[in-house]
C-alpha cells in the first residue's frame, strides 16, 4: 500500500510539471523587421500668389484679378495644364491706420490677394516655372514640396525587405537557442509607414536671380512584427 501511494504521488508530480515546462519555454520567436526605400520625386507643388493694395475694395479686387490673370496665362504658356493649378486662397481685407490723437484705427485701404497651388509633373522644370511666375507678377511664392507619385509601390518593396529582415533576425535567435524556425504565426505592420524625409523649401518673393532648386529624395520607412513557430533542432 505504501509503495502504491508513493508511485501515485510521483506520477501526479510529473504530470503537474509538464504544463509548467511548456509555459517556461516559448513556442514562438517574435521579432521586428525594418526597411527603408528611397526614390527621386517625380512631382512638385508650388504655392504662388499676387497681392494688391488700393484705396477701395473694388480697386484692390480689380487690380488683383488682372494680376492673377497674367500669372495664369503665364502658367498656361509654360505648358501647365489647367487641371494642375487651383485657387487655394482668395481674400479681400481692410487695412487699418493709426490716429495718434484719438487712438482710433480707421480703414485706410484694402488688400486683395489670390493664391494658386501649381503641380509640376516634370521636376526639372521647377526653377523655370518659378522664374515664369515671378516674371508674370507673382509677388508671393510659398513653399515648394516634392513627392513620389508611386509611393505605394515603394512601400510594397519596403514591406518585402522588412519581412526578410525579420526572418534574418529570427534565424539568428533560433540558432543561438538551439531550435529551428517553423511557419510564421502572425505578421503585423508597426504603425503607418512614414516618410522619413520630404523635400521642402521656401522661395523668396520677387527673386531677382533664377531659382536654384534641389529636389532631393523621398525616403519611406516600414516596420513589421513577425512571430515564427519554433521546433527542436534536428
Amino acid at each position: 500500500m505504501k509503495t502504491l501511494v508513493a508511485l501515485t504521488a510521483v506520477l501526479a508530480a510529473a504530470l503537474s510539471a509538464r504544463p509548467a515546462l511548456a509555459e517556461d519555454f516559448p513556442s514562438a520567436i517574435s521579432v521586428s523587421g525594418e526597411a527603408t526605400v528611397s526614390a527621386a520625386p517625380d512631382l512638385a507643388q508650388i504655392d504662388a500668389g499676387v497681392a494688391n493694395d488700393a484705396k477701395t475694395a473694388k480697386e484692390a479686387s480689380d487690380a488683383n484679378n488682372a494680376a492673377m490673370g497674367k500669372v495664369l496665362l503665364a502658367l498656361k504658356g509654360a505648358g501647365i495644364v489647367e487641371k494642375d493649378y487651383q485657387t487655394s486662397r482668395l481674400s479681400l481685407q481692410p487695412q487699418y491706420g493709426q490716429n495718434k490723437s484719438t487712438g482710433a484705427s480707421p480703414v485706410v485701404g484694402f488688400r486683395a490677394s489670390n493664391r494658386v497651388t501649381v503641380k509640376i509633373r516634370d521636376v526639372t522644370k521647377v526653377a523655370g516655372i518659378i522664374d515664369t511666375l515671378v516674371s508674370a507678377g507673382a509677388n508671393d511664392i510659398g513653399n515648394i514640396s516634392f513627392e513620389v507619385t508611386q509611393a505605394s509601390k515603394l512601400l510594397d518593396d519596403a514591406r518585402e525587405q522588412a519581412v526578410a529582415d525579420a526572418r534574418r533576425k529570427a534565424e539568428i535567435y533560433a540558432k543561438a537557442t538551439g531550435v529551428t524556425l517553423g511557419a510564421p504565426l502572425s505578421v503585423s505592420e508597426g504603425g503607418a509607414p512614414m516618410p522619413l524625409f520630404k523635400s521642402r523649401m521656401a522661395v523668396a518673393p520677387m527673386a531677382a536671380a533664377p531659382a536654384a532648386v534641389a529636389p532631393g529624395e523621398e525616403t519611406l520607412s516600414v516596420t513589421v512584427n513577425v512571430s515564427w513557430a519554433i521546433k527542436p533542432a534536428q
